[in-house]
């Protein structure tokens, strides 16, 4: 199994990136900030506007180091990173299977059956450990849906249909997120889903750790040789990861909104670290961004049990492991691809 390696983030607008010899150096106003080796990066993530010298993209070009310039908010503006690897047998396969209704919709539903597994399962912890903090009719309601969802995607071919059952477990399992945040701040109320911009506290943290989930699934399909954007649940679309967007729906129940609740309930956010915008919606102050992005390293560092490999990994290897899976199924090794589901 790959060696998990260090992701370098971003965050002061004036900050700057430059090469010296085979280091990244960050420098703010003129001042050496940082100073770390390329080969032990796999990848430098930007936030706001963060200049890079000429020189410093040829080395992460060179070096297989993705470049990604977010806005404030997490959202993607743009990516730098160097030649296309991988067979590309692998890729013209991968093109191939996309244009097939049928071997589209045998991989959705595996991908949607883990998106909807592991919703439930969020939900049903919450239900065992703080049964006495949470409104339990109203969070078995949800989890009997999704179980009843999860039988009928599980018995479906037709691609259209499990598309539209994507979007229905999405509501089913945001319609109860509120009751799993046990910080009762006004702040952090939340009533759904909203992004672009995110309009409350709660879906600016998510926006902002899904951005970050996607960028490194996009690293992960990248390295095994497949390409971002061409996807079997999501659809073609121009300047979109489609196939990043796809194995996001069943990592982001496990890998992200986890670690927004824990952060909320842990109060290791709090509202003075959002801001309002007119324009921009609600976005983190700088510090509360720092404060997200030392947990996300944390939490990547920590270890499972892969439930497929069985093999023990870090928890930032898991978009890696699954693109691993996704290429050795589109290749034919594997029968049908094994999605990640949380146990």
């Amino acid at each position: 199994m790959r060696k998990l390696l260090n992701v370098l983030y971003v965050t002061s607008p004036d900050g700057y990136l430059s090469r010296d010899g085979q280091n990244v150096v960050v420098r703010i106003a003129s001042e050496e900030k940082a100073r770390i080796p390329i080969h032990i990066l796999e990848s430098i993530v930007c936030f706001a506007y963060i200049g890079a010298s000429p020189a410093l993209m040829g080395l992460c070009a060179e070096s297989g180091v993705a470049v990604s310039f977010l806005a404030e908010n997490g959202k993607f503006l743009a990516r730098l990173s160097g030649p296309t690897t991988g067979n590309v047998l692998l890729r013209r396969q991968q093109y191939r299977l996309a244009d097939d209704v049928e071997a589209c919709a045998v991989i959705v539903r595996n991908m949607l059956s883990a998106k909807v597994a592991n919703s439930r399962t969020v939900l049903r912890r919450a239900m065992r450990d703080h049964g006495d903090s949470v409104d339990m009719k109203r969070l078995h309601q949800a989890v009997n849906s999704l179980d009843a969802l999860l039988r009928t995607v599980t018995d479906l071919r037709d691609l259209d249909t499990l598309r539209g059952l994507e979007g229905h477990a999405a509501h089913v399992y945001f319609s109860t997120f509120d009751e799993l945040i046990l910080n009762r701040d006004p702040a952090f109320r939340f009533e759904g889903r909203n992004r672009r911009p995110p309009r409350d506290a709660v879906n600016a943290l998510l926006s902002f750790l899904y951005a970050l989930l996607r960028h490194d699934i996009q690293c992960a399909l990248e390295t095994v040789g497949l390409d971002p954007y061409v996807g079997f649940l999501h659809r073609d679309r121009p300047g979109r990861p489609s196939l990043a967007l796809d194995l996001m729906e069943e990592l982001r129940p496990y890998l992200a909104d986890r670690l927004a609740l824990s952060l909320i309930n842990r109060r290791q956010v709090s509202p003075k670290g959002f801001i309002v915008s007119e324009t921009d919606g609600v976005r983190m102050t700088e510090e509360t961004r720092k404060t997200v992005l030392a947990a996300w390293q944390k939490r990547k560092q920590e270890t499972i049990v892969h439930p497929f490999l069985e093999e023990k990994i870090e928890i930032g290897l898991i978009p890696h492991a699954q693109a691993l899976l996704l290429a050795r199924h589109i290749r034919g090794d594997l029968e049908e691809y094994p999605p990640y589901i949380w146990r």
